[in-house]
């Protein structure tokens, strides 16, 4: 049920931005239980100019290879689920594509079962728990 946003330089090649996505997925599938083929993501690939981050925020030095991923789920996953999802999203961009960690910035929105349609302007999860 995720939907998840991944925004970042155009100084990535689009095959890395599809890597990115893949490893995402995989790490939301093995931490926060998402369904088989419930992959739903927009990767969008920025002009540096487009990107406007801090020097530094928290003790934490941005380059310009951040990458931002965003991902609205629903709510009920617990606290030590979300810092493991982190974690693991980080841990894989790192090893995987030698990305900087500091550079994984990660924001995660929580809504309703209710608040989806996956099409057919259909509430395919409003009668589930």
């Amino acid at each position: 049920m995720p939907l998840v946003r991944i925004d970042l330089s155009k100084k990535y090649p689009e095959s890395i931005a599809q890597q990115v996505g893949d490893i995402v997925y995989r790490v939301m599938r093995e931490q926060i239980n998402v369904p088989a083929d419930d992959k739903f993501q927009i990767i969008t690939r920025h002009d540096t100019s487009e990107l406007n981050i801090p020097k530094s925020y928290l003790g934490i030095e941005y380059s310009e290879g951040i990458i931002f991923i965003q991902a609205t789920i629903s709510f009920g996953r617990s606290i030590d689920l979300k810092k493991n999802l982190y974690k693991g999203i980080c841990d894989a961009l790192v090893q995987d594509l030698q990305l900087r960690p500091q550079d994984i910035f990660i924001n995660l929105l929580e809504v309703d079962k209710e608040n989806w349609s996956f099409g057919n302007g259909e509430m395919q999860y409003a009668d589930k728990d």
